[in-house]
């Protein structure tokens, strides 16, 4: 969390900033509530760069492979983790075991960068039709 944070909000502060404050007096004077305010005028902008900011935290804690190794415990069934399942099947020689859990792991990274993807189309053909 304190590694990963920073990258959303890097990429999410730049997005702030350009954001127009007319657009919230705008929406607030035709009398939308603040609620609706957020959901639907602020969030749909920010949106794109808070799902890029996610996907640059997940990828660097995906990343964080061999640190991870050197530093994570070893206590079955409470501290261990995908990576170090992994080298432990690898080093029990249990190929078969070390693969299904790094394709599990590809899985759901290839999951979450398509439903980042998708969200991110959804939000670029609805600014523009609206």
């Amino acid at each position: 969390i304190f590694i990963g944070i920073p990258f959303v909000i890097r990429t999410v502060q730049p997005v702030l900033i350009d954001l127009d404050p007319e657009i919230e007096e705008a929406s607030a004077s035709l009398g939308a509530t603040r609620w609706y305010t957020i959901s639907k005028v602020i969030l749909p902008g920010l949106l794109p760069a808070m799902l890029t900011g996610f996907a640059l935290a997940f990828a660097r804690a995906v990343g964080e492979y061999g640190s991870v190794i050197f530093i994570a415990g070893n206590l079955p069934n409470v501290s261990e983790i995908a990576p170090l399942l992994i080298v432990i099947r690898l080093s029990e020689f249990r190929y078969a075991d070390a693969t299904a859990i790094a394709v599990i792991m590809l899985l759901v990274s290839f999951s979450i960068i398509f439903v980042i993807n998708r969200i991110q189309r959804w939000s670029q053909s609805r600014a523009i039709t609206d």
